[in-house]
């Protein structure tokens, strides 16, 4: 029985693991982003991401830190690197007229 309730206090103290959910994109890039895609910082396995820059984003992933890449207008393809999708449930691409890339969360 001791055994047990040792058991229930060690899994009742351990830390919740963190890890990327479910989030919101905005674009606040200035002019539409074509071409969406994900990945895991430090790989090039890029995913696209079908609903495009701008809403609901059903995702799920046990590391926290990912790029977001996506394609300007013009064609110029830019990359918002080390986006930290962990607690985020809000997150704007900005990007300035001078090029400027960063993300704002919420």
């Amino acid at each position: 029985m001791k055994t047990l309730i040792f058991a229930a206090l060690l899994v009742a103290a351990s830390p919740a693991l963190a890890g990327a959910s479910n989030f919101t994109l905005v674009n606040g890039a200035g002019g539409p982003l074509g071409n969406l895609s994900i990945r895991r910082v430090g790989t090039n396995d890029w995913k696209p991401l079908s609903q495009g820059a701008g809403g609901a984003v059903q995702f799920s992933d046990p590391d926290c830190a990912f790029d977001l890449q996506a394609t300007l207008p013009d064609g110029r393809v830019v990359v918002w690197s080390g986006v930290n999708l962990c607690d985020a449930k809000v997150v704007t691409l900005n990007r300035s007229a001078s090029g400027d890339l960063w993300v704002d969360y919420h």
